[in-house]
């Protein structure tokens, strides 16, 4: 026998408005909406609080965090996926994509270790019911990297794959766009002087000349006519658009000038912004800043990236600084996301669609989670 839940007095934000009213769960979704409070006995008082749909967060670089707290230091794969699983939940996200990195430039880095101990313990732990939000996998395949390919054999065709994106972290490209910049700061954190700093970058440049594009067109195939959303990673220019929008690329993903997000959206892509941006007021790494390309209507999507509470925050900030909509604003880390990675069963509180919900309570214009539920269960 099923049983139903009953959320009232709360501020519910559906896709269209915002109204005082009621929502009723039942098994695991939303059965009815109600405007007005609720006096059966049992309803849970929401004490005048937001209510708004589970986060959808298709990019966050956050287990690797956990997975390496510090430069070097590897964690248990297990503990790590468990701690990021219960920050993400705090956070108000109940559908995660954990962006592992395919393809490893510095053996130091040990992202490749990473990538295979994560997606072994999201086999082990996700079907037992045993992780607070839903977890899918997000590649972020370097294509100038060796060995990429062989990693990348690891998980093609498993289900957990949701989105796929296509990065190049040569220097001269993308986010490292200035080379001088790039090699002032491996100077400053790996102890090259000039003439290796020169030296280091020239060996990138001959490896992306002889693996990016066997490793780009590897992965193009792969993932062909499968439902698995593909993106490109730091657009920097107009013609980079352009070309990855021509081998059947629907996304930009933190394209780092306006240029390239004006480009992605002249080309009918979507287009994903980090959130830390928003909350920071810029880029950390000193390309364009997401405020700017949201008012310029250049975001669809916000992402964590590297900090799981920070798509909250930037959906409350585009609201209150600068007069989004809050159901627009609150839909850049819900619906959009979730319809861009195709699970359009979640995303909006509305009738039919799966009880992913988040109490929120604003402390003086802070947004503060209270309560997560997924799927009707309370997670957080």
């Amino acid at each position: 026998m099923s049983t139903e839940i009953i959320l009232t007095n709360a501020r519910i934000v559906t896709p269209s408005e915002v109204f005082f009213g009621t929502v009723a769960l039942r098994d695991g979704r939303i059965a009815r909406l109600d405007k007005g409070s609720s006096a059966i006995p049992g309803a849970q008082d929401l004490e005048g609080d937001l209510l708004i749909p589970g986060l959808v967060d298709v990019h966050t670089d956050n287990l690797e965090k956990h997975m390496m707290p510090r430069p070097g230091v590897r964690w248990s794969a297990r503990a790590a996926l468990l701690a990021h699983d219960a920050q993400v939940a705090a956070s108000g996200v109940t559908t995660v994509l954990d962006a592992l990195c395919v393809g490893e430039v510095e053996h130091a880095d040990q992202r490749d270790e990473m990538f295979r101990e994560g997606v072994a313990e999201l086999r082990a732990l996700a079907p037992r019911g045993l992780l607070r939000a839903e977890h899918f996998l997000h590649l972020r395949c370097e294509i100038s990297a060796e060995g990429m390919q062989e990693s990348f054999a690891v998980v093609v065709g498993d289900p957990l794959v949701r989105m796929v994106s296509l990065m190049d972290h040569t220097p001269g490209f993308g986010q490292f766009g200035d080379i001088e910049k790039y090699k002032r700061k491996n100077a400053r954190n790996i102890g090259m002087n000039e003439q290796e700093a020169e030296a280091y970058v020239a060996r990138r440049w001959a490896l992306r000349e002889r693996v990016r594009e066997p490793n780009r067109t590897a992965i193009l195939d792969a993932v062909a006519g499968r439902d698995i959303a593909l993106a490109s990673h730091d657009d920097r220019t107009e013609l980079e658009v352009a070309d990855w929008r021509e081998a059947g690329i629907t996304i930009s993903e933190f394209p780092v000038t306006a240029e390239a997000a004006r480009a992605a959206r002249r080309h009918g892509m979507g287009i994903i912004a980090g959130a830390p941006n928003i909350v920071r007021g810029g880029s950390h790494s000193g390309n364009v800043r997401a405020a700017d390309l949201l008012a310029e209507g250049l975001v669809d999507v916000f992402a964590s990236d590297y900090v799981p509470s920070a798509m909250l925050g930037a959906a409350m900030i585009a609201h209150h600084a600068m007069r989004v909509p809050l159901p627009a604003a609150i839909a850049t880390i819900s619906q959009r996301p979730a319809l861009m990675v195709g699970l359009p069963d979640r995303g909006a509180i509305d009738t039919g669609l799966r009880a992913d919900l988040v109490q929120v309570h604003l402390a003086d214009g802070h947004p503060l989670v209270r309560q997560v539920w997924r799927e009707g269960r309370r997670i957080a």
